[in-house]
Formats: structure tokens, C-alpha cells, sequence
């Protein structure tokens, strides 16, 4: 059985609709004592990071987040939910120091930056683009060069981390990356946490066969 966090941020349905589609019992899951009795959890979202993490400390679901892939469960991120999973996010926020910004989980290293308009760029990133998985050694490294569904106005920035790949290898995390006026880090993996900034949900035949391996780890 796979938990749908539901904190009130979005995109449950078409989640919940994707796990059905594969034949994989999922539920929505608002109790974070509840969290302890499934193997698998999925922390959706779309909207601003600050509610997001406010939303989730209300309920006291960002600590419950936290134990459960301490114990090694299988965790998954989408789109703000792979946000979340950073130190930080500039969202809402007039200040240049990330370490006074919105906090994250803090479970992944990196702060949410948003994409500068001024490029010429289409803010937000709305459609199809593809990751670059090279480095990586996972389950999306199955899925190099091919195209995900994307929409968002912030990326997860990871360029200070101190690797010339930005794979980290030594923290045992492998980004994807992807192209959209710079080079970002669009998805993770680390240990026994999955996160992706795209929408595997919405991402046709590529996104079910994401899913479907992911339930399989």
C-alpha cells in the first residue's frame, strides 16, 4: 500500500489516479501517525513552498516525513514535493542570504532559486523537456535523454555543492539534470528517497514506467 500525503497542496487526484492505473493500492494519508504502517510514501504539491512547509508543520507531517525515510521506507517527491526536500527556497522571500530564506526539510543539500524571465525565458516552464541522467545510478538513469512533463516558476539549485559533476557522490545523491536557460537539477536520488521537479503522473508511457519501477525497488 502506497500513502498519498495529502497536506492540501495540490494534485492528489491525478497521483492517486496514476498508482490505480498501475494496480497499486494507494490512499491519501492527512494523519502523520498513520505514515507508520505503509512501506511506501508519496509527498505530492503544487503551489508556494512557504504554505507548503507551513501546511506540513501544522500537522506536524514534516517531522513524521522525516522518521519514515530514516527508517529506510521508500519515499517519493514530486514537484514541490522534491522542492521541499531542500535546505531552502527563495519563494516569497526579499532577502539575498539562503541561510535566512524559507526553510525545507533539509534532507537534500541546495536551495530553490526561480528562473530569471529577464533570459527571454517562458516563466513559468510549462511542457515537455528532457533529463540528462548520466551520472546517475539508479532508477533514472533507465530513463536518460527522455521527456518529462514539467511545470514550475523555481529550480533546485545545487551548483555550490562541492562536486565538479554535481553528482555528490561522496553524500551517495545522483542528480538528473535538465536544460531550461541553465542547467538544473531536475530529480534525485539518495539512498531510499526518489524526487523528481517533473510530473511523472502526467509524463505518458515514460512517467508510468517511472512509477512502476519505483514501487518495485
Amino acid at each position: 500500500m502506497i500513502a498519498i500525503i495529502d497536506y492540501e497542496m495540490g494534485n492528489i487526484g491525478s497521483v492517486l489516479k496514476a498508482f490505480s492505473y498501475i494496480n497499486c493500492p494507494a490512499e491519501e494519508v492527512t494523519d502523520p501517525d498513520k505514515l507508520k504502517k505503509y512501506d511506501n510514501i508519496v509527498l505530492p504539491g503544487v503551489g508556494a513552498f512557504p504554505k507548503a512547509m507551513d501546511n506540513l508543520k501544522k500537522r506536524n507531517m514534516d517531522q513524521a516525513v522525516k522518521e519514515e525515510i530514516k527508517k529506510g521506507k521508500n519515499f517519493l517527491g514530486i514537484c514541490l514535493g522534491y522542492q521541499l526536500l531542500f535546505e531552502s527556497s527563495e519563494e516569497d522571500f526579499s532577502g539575498t542570504d539562503d541561510k535566512t530564506a524559507v526553510k525545507g526539510l533539509c534532507l537534500l543539500s541546495g536551495h530553490v532559486r526561480k528562473f530569471n524571465s529577464e533570459s527571454g525565458l517562458k516563466v513559468p516552464q510549462i511542457g515537455w523537456n528532457s533529463i540528462d541522467s548520466t551520472d546517475n545510478t539508479g532508477i533514472l538513469h533507465q530513463f536518460n535523454g527522455r521527456y518529462f512533463y514539467f511545470v514550475h516558476s523555481y529550480y533546485a539549485d545545487v551548483t555550490n555543492l562541492n562536486s565538479t559533476k554535481n553528482d555528490v557522490k561522496s553524500l551517495n545523491t545522483y542528480f538528473s539534470f535538465t536544460e531550461y536557460g541553465k542547467r538544473f537539477a531536475s530529480a534525485v536520488e539518495k539512498d531510499n528517497i526518489m524526487a523528481c521537479q517533473f510530473h511523472p503522473e502526467k509524463s505518458g508511457d515514460d512517467g508510468i514506467e517511472l512509477l512502476r519501477k519505483w514501487v518495485k525497488t
